[in-house]
């Protein structure tokens, strides 16, 4: 053919630009474009010659990746259908003209993986080069080898081409400011990342050995690609060590996962993939962005927030799509109804792989369940159709270590945990060590009591308290065991509203001013504590969920508050009360102005209650401070609490050190 020159077929003069800055999100993407579009051209020889519309020899078809490190140049190969003059000006120089979509219509019973879109893979070479060209032969009988060449400018040459065999020759000439693509560790990690699964053999440089000290290359092409993943296969002739073997593949550095899916439906879109659930240890360590993205074999993203619902990205494994529609780049995903309509897929069949888990493999669910709880739960608060299906096989787990269906622990602890407004009580522990007095006073009353300390949990006991009627949670330590699963109406102490002013005064004296106390009198009984400190489940509860977000940080912000509960049967209370009575005088009597006073007659009889009642409060004050049983009470409360420190506790030390040798030595 004789030279031609011309423009590039684009709107504007600063396409390049466009492409180079805008286009692409990375730059190394356009290794990953020219390696999809080899693939393509190889993919479509294999169905022309499965049609029989090419009689000749196809050869091996693969892709081959040539670095001359020196030169700074960059080939991309391969020996597919190739391209005539009128294709080059066709699919080239007419930006976006792709010729993938009426391939695939004409040859759709042969080939379903064309990789290629949009027409635009071929320019995102020009994000790394300052020249291109293209050498190529087409398949097709008598054709004539063309050159193609641009310096990343809209005007374009083409040439005769020497080129003999069969298929396309991509030329890239890498400029100085990406001169880190024209080095062969940074080809071979991006090969790594997005071609290991290409359909096509990918072809980079040759094997190597250790050989007199060194590394050199063997005769043995190095196939970067195994091109017929573990996903791609049927579930029935794989068996579980592939699956693990697989994972290892995907994750070196990971331990092995606890369950995995094999994800495989054709209608009413195409996806396959596994995906795998990780153990997860530390339970604030959540590693997101596991699971890749493909698109018939080609490695898109692993950052699939907007395809699967939040939760599922706790998932690792493969995902393989073509029909999830992708932007030129291939780097995000656009919302639309099969994007939708694959979610929802992927969650039904978590759903129901974990049911079925959990049907014919209890005691294996049970023996993992400490690992899957933060992912059931995050998916139950996060996926309402997830969270209707996990309510039949989410497990809760008692501070015995005996797990329960959520439907058979209501049916265990019914009997004897429903209080007297027919409710039924799930009583809680989050830190069975800290919370053991509490634990053991329930455990006496013949309850149970579960674990939760995940956590996400004061959002789940939140959200299961709304799924189930007539039921209610309460933390073990948020009232004393009477009060909280309350058989009957109590008799509560006779005190006059004096009576409790003066408990309030002498026990806020004696707590450490840091928190926000609430005094209250009851009967527990002459053999139970003296004090119990509680805090209340409602205030609590909004409070460890506002530290994890979702609306709520008013309550955060308000300080810790504690109930202080007096128990007015236990006789060292008793003889408490008593001391006071006779050492602290009753508050000074101060009668009201006459209701015809002067303002000057109502301010002085305001000052003097003022004056009474601050008198009154320090005589309750200083009896507080010189009451040895006061204090030591108080202060073994706030140590079952793990609330006595520093000076308080450097005192309580050495009180009770004195009682002990009081006791013993005289």
């Amino acid at each position: 053919m004789s030279e031609t020159k011309g423009k590039i077929g684009v709107t504007t003069e600063n396409i390049f630009p466009v492409i180079k800055k805008f286009l692409y999100s990375d730059h190394e993407i356009f290794l990953r474009e020219l390696v999809a579009n080899a693939v393509d051209a190889d993919q479509k020889m294999k169905a022309l010659a499965a049609s029989g519309e090419f009689k000749g020899e196809l050869g091996e078809l693969n892709v081959r990746i040539v670095l001359d490190e020196d030169a700074r140049t960059l080939k991309v190969i391969d020996n597919g259908l190739g391209m005539t003059a009128e294709e080059v000006d066709q699919y080239i120089n007419q930006i976006a003209f792709s010729s993938a979509g009426e391939f695939l219509e004409k040859y759709k019973d042969q080939i379903g993986n064309i990789i290629g879109h949009f027409g635009l893979g071929f320019y995102s070479a020009f994000m790394v080069s300052k020249k291109v060209t293209i050498d190529t032969l087409s398949w097709k009988e008598g054709a004539k080898a063309v050159k193609w060449t641009c310096d990343g400018s809209p005007e374009y040459e083409m040439t005769d081409s020497d080129k003999s065999e069969r298929g396309t020759e991509i030329t890239l000439y890498i400029d100085d400011e990406d001169a880190e693509f024209a080095t062969k560790g940074r080809i071979q990690t991006l090969l790594d990342k997005y071609c290991k699964f290409m359909p096509v053999p990918v072809i980079f440089g040759k094997e190597q050995e250790w050989k007199d000290g060194k590394y050199a290359d063997t005769d043995k092409d190095n196939v970067i690609n195994g091109t017929e993943p573990l996903w791609t296969r049927k579930p029935a002739d794989l068996k579980p060590e592939d699956y693990m073997e697989f994972y290892r593949t995907l994750y070196p550095m990971q331990e092995e996962p606890l369950f995995y899916i094999h994800l495989n439906v054709d209608y009413p879109f195409h996806l396959t993939g596994i995906l795998y659930f990780p153990k997860i240890k530390d339970r604030m360590e959540i590693t997101r962005n596991k699971i890749q993205l493909y698109c018939n074999q080609m490695f898109v993203t692993d950052s699939v927030d907007n395809i699967v619902p939040d939760f599922l990205t706790l998932l690792h494994g493969v995902i393989d799509s073509p029909d999830i529609p992708l932007n030129v780049s291939r780097s995000y995903l656009q919302s639309d109804a099969n994007v939708k309509k694959i979610s929802g897929y992927i969650t039904r069949k978590v759903a129901d792989r974990l049911e079925e888990i959990f049907k014919n493999e209890r005691e294996s669910l049970e023996k993992k369940w400490d690992n899957l709880k933060l992912f059931i739960e995050y998916g139950m608060l996060s996926d309402e159709k997830f969270c209707e299906r996990a309510m039949k096989f989410c497990l809760l787990k008692n501070t015995d270590g005996k797990y329960f269906s959520i439907d058979d622990y209501r049916k265990a602890i019914e009997g004897a945990q429903t209080d007297k407004d027919k409710k039924t009580v799930f009583l809680y522990a989050t830190d069975p060590e800290s919370q053991y007095p509490f634990i053991e006073a329930a455990k006496n009353k013949g309850y149970d009591v579960l674990l939760m300390d995940c956590q996400l949990d004061s959002h789940f006991v939140n959200m299961l308290e709304m799924k189930l009627e007539n039921s209610r949670f309460a933390r073990v330590d948020s009232d004393t065991i009477d009060n909280l699963v309350p058989k009957e109406d109590k008799i509560k102490p006779e005190l006059g509203d004096a009576e409790k002013a003066d408990l309030n005064t002498i026990f806020q004296s004696v707590l450490p001013k840091e928190n926000q106390y609430y005094v209250v009198a009851d009967n527990l009984g002459e053999n139970a504590a003296p004090i119990a400190i509680t805090q209340s489940e409602f205030m609590r509860r909004y409070r460890e969920m506002s530290s994890l977000g979702g609306g709520m940080n008013f309550y955060g912000e308000m300080p810790a508050s504690y109930n202080i509960t007096v128990n007015m049967q236990n006789p060292l209370v008793a003889r408490i009360m008593e001391a006071k009575q006779a050492e602290v005088k009753p508050q000074a009597a101060v009668e009201d102005a006459p209701k015809d006073a002067t303002e000057e007659q109502k301010k002085a009889a305001t000052d003097a209650k003022n004056a009474a009642a601050e008198e009154h409060k320090a005589d309750l004050e200083a009896f507080a401070s010189r009451n040895e049983i006061l204090k030591q009470i108080t202060d073994l409360a706030l140590l079952a609490n793990g609330m006595l420190k520093g000076k308080d506790l450097s005192d309580f030390i050495s009180r009770s050190e004195k009682v002990v040798a009081d006791a013993y030595l005289k």
